[in-house]
């Protein structure tokens, strides 16, 4: 048999599917050409003067006088007070902004922020902030006594004692921000970026969260939406950490960038302001996770390091004071060391890449409707596959409806909360069961009774790639970054109906088509320290609405095509209409 006669004998057409490759090399070149160097805004003109000594007597201080900081307790109360006097000797008031906040894992409780502002010759701010809360467990001299001092430090710097007279004047208006709840997710954060009639004029955030450890500093740059902050912002605190260190941050290799732009959860302080379009970055030397909380202590302050990094800070801070255009606004970017590359060239890639595998699809459509295969039957197993998704994703809802999953909050879940950690057993046992329950119903009605003929078979597989692609015009339509974690379902799945014989190559396509949502439960698991917690953590992501419900639908209905195809890679489907009347009634009894 001549090549040209087997390619028309195969149910995909290989040829077409990959001249439609060569689609890509115009997005690739344009991709190519958006990659570029920023630098840094300009070295300040003097060394910093950030007094290391007296900023780790604060940092020991606050965690020793109030190792209990967890929102809503007197601890807290009495950080606050510290935190008010301190900065009040040395002539800086801070306005204090109260309100309650419900947090998962504590409830309602009483939150506190307090604002100090230095007037610049331009309104527009920058803002540095740090949280001075903390789980509780800990006396948390690391995380955050350490960003709490340095806040305080770089305060001082525009402060006089008992009077505002001679007060330096910074090119820019300065605001700090002792915020609360950051240790559950940055509450703090979010109610400034969402309530401060100063949010409008602030073009450049730098949160300072747990500065003081022997681990090397991390830049976090993720958000509560597909926004990164902008390249000069992030050079600036990459050169000016490497000034003191001898080595910039390390910052969420390409992936993590990727994966976060797709699934924009960001966890920080300073997601909330890239949830809202400000340039924001957080500095810190702390897992996420919170590991080692019981060992920050005073003594367990890696003092050289402290130091250094509060002088980046100043540093920074100076730079951006001198910048002639501060870092405004955001726009999503995939950082590649020095380097970054335009996240609207990656969305253009991702875009196209889908052409290839719609024209498959579509030539295969055509075949099978010329064919005049059983599409109806594999239809309406698809919906009782389907059917059986959305009863799970009912009784995740139920789930959250009665508390066994958090909603209502405006940020995501710290990785270490009781939200999180402490899951109700008896809650997700009885979740359980009701999934369980429409499983079975849905396993009853599909069950094999008669090997199906071959374009039966070919009918499923049809059906099925057919909604595969409906499922990837809808993700490109909610968030082109999402396609990063379908691609590896559509071309691996593609190639399904032309292995006929060797069922181990099924397998190996039909694994391969898993990798996309294997790779986001990996990178979120590991970027956050969760382990075991992290299907249920991306669980509570959507009842909680960071996860769209469009996003969510997809998703199940993306499940409901997998369950389809696995049973025809593994011989276990039978077509719905298959079955007679007289075994539906005996299923259904």
């Amino acid at each position: 048999m001549s090549p040209r006669r087997r390619q028309r004998d195969q149910p995909i057409n290989g040829a077409l599917v990959r001249a439609s490759f060569l689609l890509l090399l115009l997005p690739l070149l344009v991709l190519a050409f958006t990659i570029a160097t920023p630098g840094p805004f300009p070295a300040p003109s003097l060394p910093p003067a950030f007094d290391g000594a007296s900023a780790t007597q604060l940092a020991t201080e606050l965690a020793r006088d109030f190792p209990d900081r967890e929102p809503g307790t007197e601890g807290a109360l009495g950080a606050t007070s510290w935190v008010n006097e301190r900065l009040a000797l040395y002539g800086l008031p801070a306005a204090e902004d109260a309100w309650d906040e419900a947090i998962p894992g504590l409830g309602t409780v009483r939150l506190r922020n307090l604002v100090t502002v230095i007037p610049g010759a331009s309104s527009d701010a920058i803002l540095f902030l740090a949280h001075r809360d903390n789980t509780g467990r800990e006396p948390g001299a690391n995380d955050n006594a350490s960003g709490t001092a340095a806040l305080i430090e770089l305060a001082r710097g525009f402060g006089r004692l008992g009077t505002i007279a001679g007060r330096p004047k910074p090119e820019h208006t300065l605001i700090f921000l002792s915020s609360d709840g950051g240790a559950y997710g940055g509450f703090g954060a979010e109610r400034f970026a969402a309530n401060s009639p100063l949010r409008e004029d602030v073009r450049a955030v730098v949160s300072l969260d747990a500065i003081g450890s022997s681990a090397r500093p991390r830049l976090e740059i993720s958000g509560l939406s597909a926004r990164s902050p902008t390249p000069a912002l992030v050079r600036t605190a990459d050169v000016r950490v490497a000034d003191q260190l001898g080595t910039p941050p390390l910052r969420p290799g390409w992936l993590v960038q990727l994966v976060n732009l797709g699934i924009p959860f960001g966890y920080g302080e300073q997601a909330p302001f890239l949830g809202r379009e400000i340039s924001a970055v957080r500095l810190t030397t702390a897992e996420d996770g919170g590991g080692g909380a019981a060992d920050d202590t005073p003594a367990r302050l890696d003092r050289p390091q402290f130091v250094r990094l509060g002088r980046a800070a100043e540093s920074i801070l100076a730079s951006l004071d001198n910048g002639i255009e501060l870092a405004g606004g955001t726009n999503g970017y995939v950082y590649l060391g020095t380097r970054v590359v335009r996240g609207w060239a990656i969305e253009f890639v991702l875009l196209v890449a889908l052409v290839p595998f719609l024209v498959g699809v579509v030539d295969l459509f055509a075949r099978s409707r010329r064919k005049r295969l059983p599409l109806t039957s594999a239809l309406l197993a698809l919906r009782t596959r389907l059917g059986v998704w959305l009863w799970v994703g009912l009784a995740i809802g139920l789930g959250a409806l009665t508390g066994v999953f958090p909603r209502g909050a405006a940020l995501p879940p710290s990785p270490d909360s009781p939200a999180v950690t402490d899951w109700p057993v008896v809650g997700l046992a009885a979740i359980g069961i009701i999934s369980a329950f429409g499983w079975w119903r849905g396993g009853r009605a599909l069950a094999p009774r008669v090997a199906p003929r071959a374009d039966e078979l070919l009918a499923g597989y049809t059906v099925s790639l057919l909604a595969l692609a409906g499922i990837a015009i809808a993700t490109a339509g909610i968030s082109p970054y999402a396609l990063l974690f379908l691609i590896p379902s559509l071309y691996a799945w593609l190639w399904l109906p032309q292995v006929t014989s060797a069922s181990w190559l099924r397998d190996v396509l039909y694994g391969l088509g898993l990798t996309g949502p294997v790779l986001a439960l990996v990178a979120v698991g590991t970027q956050l320290d969760l382990g075991l917690n992290t299907p249920l953590y991306l669980v509570s992501l959507m009842t909680l609405g960071f996860i769209s419900w469009p996003t969510v639908l997809v998703l199940i209905a993306w499940a409901a095509v997998a369950t389809q195809l696995a049973a025809l890679a593994s011989g276990r489907y039978t077509p719905a209409a298959r079955l007679s009347r007289s075994e539906r009634k005996k299923t259904d009894a």
